[in-house]
């Protein structure tokens, strides 16, 4: 197997690890609580979180720089065919970390957000 061919597929297989990560579910402790009460102050903090932008322009926002510098490190240690190539790796990469970034974030404002109402957020 060629060097890019490898490491096009590590890439694809670290960047779906990535992903797989991002979705963590936020847990609570449930004693003593009303879910009804619950499930609307989650949907609220959701909204707030919300507000810090969009997953998907995160994302392309890292698939743009993983592109640029996974072309810029194929076009010194290759040619242009090896330039595209790694390129290509690196706008998935890019674009998986960057989706992942922000969900992250998004996830923590909820954490802080349920912290803030009361909740005990076990994750």
């Amino acid at each position: 197997m060629k060097p890019v061919s490898f490491l096009i597929i590590f890439s694809v297989v670290i960047s779906l690890t990535l992903a797989g990560c991002a979705r963590n579910q936020i847990v609570i402790d449930r004693q003593y609580v009303d879910m009804a009460a619950y499930e609307r102050d989650l949907a609220e903090c959701r909204l707030y979180a919300e507000e810090t932008g969009s997953v998907g322009a995160e994302a392309a926002k890292g698939a743009v720089g993983g592109a640029l510098v996974g072309g810029a490190i194929g076009a010194v240690v290759g040619n242009s065919r090896t330039a595209g190539k790694l390129g290509g790796v690196g706008a998935i990469t890019g674009g998986v970390r960057g989706g992942a970034k922000s969900r992250a974030e998004k996830n923590k404002i909820v954490k802080r957000c349920l912290s803030g109402r009361g909740y005990r957020v076990l994750n």
